[in-house]
């Protein structure tokens, strides 16, 4: 990816280090052989946090959007930066997800649920830390009141 900023052009070089695969109700992330030693110790923390690669909104129009209308708030129009839209001017998603097994030999991490399609490139993967991740008074618009206050693990969404 390369753009100019302040007269001079920056360059970041992302790349994927895994896919998102589904097959029926199974969801897992496979991760590329060479990071699997990344894996070490994994399975010892409840959660993941899964950073992907929106790639099917990765595309000139759907990264030149800057405001919408969120199916989950009805008549709303907020910046792209106020929701969990995936088109966006990098689309770059995150989801928190519960593990259900890690077999760092496969590379895989099966998970109860991603909002993400199959094939979603992975780009990064965090332990879940709840004294990092987790903020002890966080606040919400009152157009986003019907949502609950957890999501549910194996859901995607607060209609689940």
């Amino acid at each position: 990816m390369k753009r100019k900023a302040r007269n001079k052009e920056e360059t970041y070089h992302i790349f994927p280090i895994g896919r998102i695969r589904r097959t029926g109700n199974d969801v897992h992330l496979e991760i590329l052989e060479p990071y699997r030693p990344a894996l070490k110790q994994l399975d010892h923390f409840s959660h993941v946090i899964v950073f992907w690669w929106a790639d099917k909104r990765d595309n000139e129009k759907d990264r030149g959007r800057l405001q919408t209308k969120p199916p989950y708030a009805k008549n709303k129009l907020t910046g792209v930066f106020a929701c969990r839209a995936e088109y966006r001017p990098n689309p770059v998603a995150m989801s928190t997800c519960r593990i259900l097994e890690v077999d760092g030999k496969k590379g895989m991490v099966r998970v109860a649920n991603i909002d993400a399609c199959d094939g979603t490139p992975v780009l990064d993967l965090k332990a879940y830390f709840s004294v990092c991740d987790r903020v002890k008074e966080a606040s919400i618009p009152g157009w986003l009141e019907d949502w609950p206050e957890w999501m549910p693990e194996d859901g995607i969404g607060p209609e689940d």
